[in-house]
């Protein structure tokens, strides 16, 4: 593997007012006339107690909350007896709680790491695929020509914020690594260098945060079909 070690609004306050004559209703007034402080207080008090927005919770309805990994080291000279950035991705997602469902060790060869790539991406226990190598710019460093052909939809953001990130590790040397990531079959595959530094960061910055709420994300409309099914298994005829 020959990639280089590749190695962050608030609106205006809802209670803020103009003219505080015309902010209260008649019945806010004390028995001077005055506005009703301890009122207004309460009414503030019970808003903010409503915690999170309908939308938030909408935002993140559809989140996989327990992943199962695929994890790829794409490499013609390591095993996974010494794989150290295999190890960083595994650890980062174990340590927020998800599992890994499979870990191989694969070849610089554009047509094997389409074909596992692609079946990692198929396979139901798998939420996510991770490449860890043959990201950079030597002829052998196919993984991102072999994974792009196979992209449904790309996400361009992971690559500029990976290398935005890294720059402040390895400073110019980022122009050599072309991290990509996007969606095979519904699931969300990232591609990241071979060197444990940037697979830690990439896996513990950016991915695993993210990783849940983008899974659920790819298999939305899919997921959606399946309520419908469901839905239509419990309608009963007017015999039952």
């Amino acid at each position: 593997m020959s990639d280089d070690p590749d190695r962050p609004l608030q609106g205006r306050d809802e209670h803020e007012m103009g003219d505080e004559h015309d902010h209260y209703e008649d019945g806010d007034r004390d028995e001077h006339g005055h506005p009703d402080r301890e009122h207004e207080h309460e009414q503030e008090g019970h808003e903010h107690d409503h915690g999170p927005t309908h939308d938030e919770h909408g935002h993140h309805a559809h989140d996989v909350e327990e992943l199962g990994v695929a994890v790829a080291t794409i490499s013609s000279s390591r095993s996974l007896e010494d794989d150290p950035a295999g190890d960083a991705i595994v650890e980062a997602f174990e340590a927020e709680g998800h599992g890994l469902a499979t870990r191989e060790l694969l070849r610089d060869d554009y047509d094997g790491i389409q074909s596992a790539v692609g079946n990692f991406a198929r396979r139901e226990d798998v939420d996510v695929v991770v490449t860890t190598g043959g990201t950079g710019v030597t002829p052998d460093d196919v993984t991102v020509e072999a994974v792009s052909d196979l992209l449904e939809k790309e996400l361009p953001g992971f690559g500029e914020l990976f290398r935005r990130l890294s720059y402040d590790e390895i400073g110019t040397r980022v122009v050599g690594t072309r991290a990509i990531a996007g969606v095979v079959a519904g699931t969300p595959v990232f591609c990241l260098p071979g060197s444990e530094n940037a697979a830690r960061l990439g896996s513990e910055e950016v991915i695993v945060p993210e990783a849940s709420h983008l899974a659920g994300l790819s298999r939305r409309e899919e997921q959606g079909e399946d309520d419908e099914d469901r839905e239509a298994d419990h309608v009963t005829s007017p015999d039952e």
